[in-house]
């Protein structure tokens, strides 16, 4: 099994806290939901494996900031409507109720900004699949050191864009007097033994997050240290 250590940054993030509810407010640090959903931006086979991640570095000084941002309320509509072009089918986005400002709301937002991290990670077959684990990890080393995505990755929110490389391992850059506790984190939002697709039910579970010398240990995900629902 290989180690995959990816450094990300971006201009502003957002790992918004559950307990603030309306408003968003950010965790000091990157969350392992949020650096496996830049993992699975950049390289996913949900039926095949999951990524898994063992350690988040934090290599820039945290920062926060306030912003306000415009949200809308409600989902938007997907409707299939088939068009005659070319003798296509085409999926059109219809924004419904959330044409009008009753569907808009603008709500505060405290962020991070300048972020960058160093994640380090691995995958884990699904059971069947273990012998496909060389194939997975070339072709996700390939994906990294190409700089190709199937979707822009995003450090918590859509709008904030996160880039990605190799880490270049010769840099001492960690925040190596960065000490804290985070107290408990959102580990994941879903079941990572399950095949995680659009349609998989919420799961969440959390653990007690702890920054030590820059860097934040992620137990297992079959650890009692991570607390899942009964």
């Amino acid at each position: 099994m290989s180690k995959f250590i990816i450094e990300v940054w971006g201009d502003f993030a957002c790992f918004t806290r559950p307990e603030t509810k309306v408003e968003r407010f950010s965790y000091p640090v990157m969350t392992p939901s949020a650096a496996r959903g830049v993992l699975d931006a950049i390289y996913v086979k949900p039926k095949e494996f999951c990524w898994r991640i063992d350690r988040i570095d934090i290599l820039n000084p945290i920062k926060f900031i306030p912003l306000k941002r415009n949200e809308v309320k409600q989902k938007i509509s997907r409707i299939t409507d088939r068009l005659i072009a070319e003798g296509g089918e085409f999926n059109l986005i219809v924004a419904d109720e959330t044409s009008d400002a009753k569907g808009r709301t603008q709500r505060q937002t405290i962020a991070l900004k300048d972020v960058r991290y160093r994640i380090h990670a691995h995958i884990k077959p699904r059971n069947g699949y273990e012998n496909k684990l060389k194939a997975f990890e070339e072709q996700a080393t390939r994906r990294i050191a190409g700089g190709k995505c199937y979707y822009q990755p995003y450090l918590g929110c859509r709008e904030f864009a996160a880039y990605f490389e190799f880490a270049d391992m010769s840099k001492n850059d960690i925040q190596s007097n960065l000490n804290m506790d985070i107290g408990y984190m959102i580990y994941d939002i879903f079941d990572l033994d399950k095949v995680i697709v659009d349609e998989a039910p919420a799961c969440i579970s959390v653990f007690y997050a702890k920054v030590r010398n820059g860097s934040m240990e992620v137990p297992d995900w079959n650890s009692n240290l991570v607390k899942k629902p009964m």
